[in-house]
C-alpha cells in the first residue's frame, strides 16, 4: 500500500515537475518529461529527508532525486 500511495504522489509531482527548468545540462530531465516520454516508476527508495525514484522505459532508466513538488532532478543511470 505505501508502495502506491508514493506512486501516487510522485505521478502528481510529475505535472507539477514539468514545468520546471533543467538548467543543470542536457543529460538532465525532469518526471514530467519522463512520463510525457513513457517511462514508469519502477521502484522508490528513502535516501536521507529525499527519495530516489527509479524510472525506466524499454532499455533506458533515469534516477530522480525527488525533494518536493518543485525540486525534483533526473539523470541517466544507463
Amino acid at each position: 500500500m505505501p508502495k502506491v500511495v508514493f506512486a501516487a504522489i510522485a505521478l502528481l509531482a510529475a505535472t507539477a515537475a514539468h514545468s520546471q527548468d533543467a538548467d543543470t545540462g542536457s543529460a538532465s530531465k525532469t518526471m514530467g518529461q519522463l512520463v510525457s516520454e513513457g517511462y514508469e516508476i519502477k521502484a522508490a527508495a528513502p535516501n536521507g529527508s529525499r527519495y530516489v525514484i527509479f524510472m525506466q522505459n524499454d532499455q533506458s532508466a533515469y534516477a530522480c532525486e525527488f525533494v518536493n513538488t518543485a525540486n525534483t532532478q533526473c539523470r541517466p543511470i544507463n
